[in-house]
């Protein structure tokens, strides 16, 4: 069941119409919420005691301003996310395709995911749809195969809405999440779910992205399909979480959603936006190893170390097996990565590792190198 990304390569089978303005398609949970958030309204009677005989009072439902959706609930959350989520139609010389992306900043700048954007990194054109159905050119400012983050620019005079941003780090499972995107070029789409695990390594792109991409992946059940790619991973408060990147699917093509869908943690995802802004390209924490999974077991199969890298420097050779990065057991070499791309560079972390294959593992510091 291989993880692919939820990017449109190119026009849907069946002829649909872009929804513009502020339509919506919500799924999920939106039913059960929606109800809880409309009986607001209701009076209830008490019998209150006297010697007069039982009196009814009334107690004072809790006015909503009208329009407005009570916090905490679905409507609420597409109301304040939707104006910073943009469609993306990408033009170049290998076709077209599209895709999401979520505003940064009020003079344009806004956050995809690279394998969205990658055809137009060669000259190709970027247009973006905003919430009100208008649109501008953009430009690319940076991106970052390696971990599949790219920002661009619109070009417009207009002020645009950027996103409120959370913290990944707070993120639990089983908390409740939104999705919102443009799949299969529907604009507005809101869809609703939960964080099914954490620390998910992932392997995530389309062609046009490294091969060696391995996100450290919030792993949800909230429908992300084909075009959600570079769209938001919210919370129940309208905040940033995460950046849609890939989805899982049961055969080779591009099947849609099945409930498993994984996003950038944000907090790893502005990381990289910040540097690409400031000097247009991103570094990352390197351990200065190339692994491989370790047959039958858990572990991360150290083949080659870097002369003088931070691996080395520490002790660790080649054929060491890695077991844990801190406290989180790496299962094999895609967690190794994920979980040392998820670090800054220059950060210290206590590695454990075996020498050989069945020897007693040790712990040792590593400051983590810095590679681009």
């Amino acid at each position: 069941m291989p993880p692919h990304s939820p990017y449109s390569g190119g026009d849907p089978d069946t002829t649909t119409s872009r929804k513009s303005g502020r339509g919506l398609v919500v799924a999920g949970l939106v039913a059960a919420m929606l109800i809880s958030g409309g009986l607001g309204g209701w009076i209830g009677a008490t019998v209150a005691g006297g010697g007069d005989g039982p009196r009814l009072t009334s107690p004072i439902a809790s006015e909503q301003p009208e329009g407005q959706a009570p916090d905490g609930t679905v409507e609420a959350v597409a109301d304040k996310v939707l104006p910073s989520v943009v469609s993306i139609d990408v033009r170049g010389q290998a076709g077209r395709g599209e895709g999401s992306g979520v505003v940064l900043t009020q003079d344009g700048l806004i956050i995809t995911n690279n394998h969205v954007i990658g055809m137009a990194a060669t000259g190709g054109q970027i247009q973006v749809r905003f919430d009100d159905g208008s649109t501008a050119p953009a430009t690319v400012v940076g991106t970052d195969p390696a971990t599949d983050i790219a920002v661009i620019r619109a070009d417009t005079d207009r002020s645009l809405t950027p996103i409120a941003l959370g913290s990944s780090s707070t993120l639990d499972e089983g908390q409740a999440v939104a999705a919102v995107g443009s799949p299969l070029g529907l604009s507005g789409t809101v869809t609703t779910g939960i964080v099914s695990a954490l620390d998910r390594p992932v392997r995530a792109g389309g062609a046009q992205s490294d091969q060696n991409t391995v996100i450290d992946a919030i792993q949800t059940d909230a429908a992300v399909n084909p075009g959600n790619s570079g769209g938001a991973l919210v919370n129940m408060n309208g905040e940033l979480v995460g950046i849609n990147s890939a989805i899982a699917s049961l055969g080779s093509g591009n099947s849609g959603s099945i409930g498993l869908g994984f996003a950038i943690p944000v907090d790893q995802a502005r990381r990289i936006a910040d540097q690409l802004i400031k000097q247009g390209f991103a570094t990352r924490a390197v351990l200065g190893v190339s692994v491989s999974d370790q047959p039958d077991t858990d572990g991360a199969l150290v083949r080659t170390t870097e002369v003088g890298g931070p691996a080395e420097q520490a002790g660790i050779e080649e054929g060491a097996v890695i077991t844990k990065v801190g406290e989180r057991v790496i299962e094999g070499g895609d967690a190794l990565v994920a979980a040392i791309r998820s670090r800054a560079p220059g950060e210290t972390i206590s590695v454990t590792y075996a020498a050989r294959v069945g020897e007693q593992p040790t712990t040792v510091d590593v400051v983590l190198g810095e590679a681009r």
